[in-house]
């Protein structure tokens, strides 16, 4: 259970292999978008009419400013606040036009499990990359932020295909970084990583979290709480068909201590404990979404496509 079975190049698309990521891969996933939707660069106008039109450059009003971050714009520092806390500081900029979307991708231990298609952590990814494209499509700004349990990767919202082309070559090194990691035994909390997160979201954006929301931590409930009641928060729980339902069997896993051992199970109801990690984060404020890990990108594509437009 500790690894996913393959899939094809046809159904996986470029450097796609279920238990890896590659670059390739998720910018390959922009033409399972449907044909549709506007180009990057291209801005639907909130005037009637539907006006289109193109806008260059960033907006000139303050968004926050909030502490330096890898992958920070150095010519945004703000240099009263740096000069006053002792810490470097940026200021962030928007547009009351466009959409922003923080990419969460969990990346722990945990999520490096798979008994199909692909690792929970691969699905997770290509989620969120499915859902920055769109929003990049409709003319919105897109970043990342994903945590591995040991380091975190970030890229600040941007538009375009040059900022969905950041946030591919983040997802990919996280992930990278997260197979290489040893030595961590147990997840740390989820509720960290998203207090993060959350601290690098532009004001009135959307954080988007790939998660199967295991080991949130003690904090999770009055984190997840904070966010909602500052900006909008959406929950993809990524899970593993094991996890959806169970068949009885012998079953071999590794202990704690790195032991191969074998479990007998004797079967669940389906979906039971994924019920109840969805109705938790409904009833903190989170839009959810229960992604199937074993689903072809092109189903997730479906799936994030009729979940964006349940927000319109």
């Amino acid at each position: 259970m500790d690894s996913a079975s393959g899939a094809g190049p046809k159904a996986m698309g470029p450097g796609g292999s279920g238990t890896s990521l590659r670059t390739e891969h998720l910018l390959w996933m922009r033409h399972l978008i449907e044909a549709g939707e506007a180009g990057s660069g291209a801005r639907t106008m909130m005037l009637p009419g539907g006006i289109v039109t193109r806008r260059r450059g960033r907006g000139l009003e303050t968004d926050d400013i909030r502490p330096f971050l890898y992958g920070d714009d150095v010519r945004h520092i703000d240099r009263n606040t740096t000069a006053r806390t002792g810490r470097l500081h940026v200021r962030t900029f928007r547009d009351e036009r466009e959409r922003s979307v923080l990419l969460v991708a969990d990346f722990r231990p945990s999520m490096l499990f798979g008994t199909k298609r692909a690792f929970r952590s691969v699905a997770a990814a290509e989620a969120l990359t499915l859902a920055g494209w769109r929003v990049a499509g409709q003319g919105g700004r897109v970043g990342v932020f994903a945590g591995t349990g040991r380091e975190t990767f970030f890229h600040r919202p941007g538009a375009g295909d040059r900022a969905m082309k950041a946030v591919a070559g983040r997802l990919a090194a996280a992930h990278a970084a997260a197979l290489a990691a040893t030595g961590i035994v147990e997840d740390p909390p989820l509720a960290t990583i998203l207090e993060s997160a959350a601290r690098a979201l532009p004001h009135d954006g959307t954080l988007l979290v790939a998660t199967a929301l295991d080991h949130p931590g003690a904090e999770f409930d009055a984190v997840m709480r904070d966010i909602a009641h500052k900006a909008a928060i959406d929950v993809l729980l990524v899970a593993d068909p094991f996890e959806i339902e169970t068949p009885p069997g012998s079953y071999p896993y590794l202990s704690a201590g790195g032991r191969r051992e074998t479990g007998e199970v004797s079967g669940r109801p389906a979906t039971r404990d994924v019920d109840r990690r969805l109705r938790r984060l409904e009833l903190l404020g989170a839009r959810t979404l229960l992604l199937d890990a074993s689903l072809p990108p092109l189903d997730l594509a479906g799936l994030i496509e009729g979940f964006d437009a349940r927000r319109r």
